[in-house]
């Protein structure tokens, strides 16, 4: 699970979103539609994100019916210390200290 992790959110351009989305849905469990508004981002953009969390095993939804619910997934969950490091380090990078 953890270089699944790594490379959903460390070493992919879309890691930032997906991030974004993970922390969204530990926030509260919403559908696709729900995750757009929230997090100003295009419909389109958040289904290509849950999907590949899905595939990854980090999300899982409620059913396979439109406006199903997501969630971080159990695994995910019992590696969230993984998904915090890798937030931290991305931000770091993005927005290195100023001396």
């Amino acid at each position: 699970m953890n270089a699944d992790l790594w490379y959903v959110f460390g070493r992919s351009r879309g890691g930032p979103n997906r991030l974004r989305l993970v922390r969204a849905l530990d926030h509260r469990p919403r559908n696709a539609n729900q995750l757009a508004k929230a997090l100003d981002l295009d419909y389109t953009t958040v289904r290509h994100h849950l999907d590949v969390l899905m595939q990854h095993g980090v999300v899982s939804k409620t059913d396979d019916e439109y406006g199903a619910v997501y969630e971080p997934s159990e695994s995910a969950r019992e590696h969230w210390g993984t998904i915090e490091e890798i937030e931290r380090q991305r931000s770091e990078v993005e927005t290195p200290d100023t001396v």
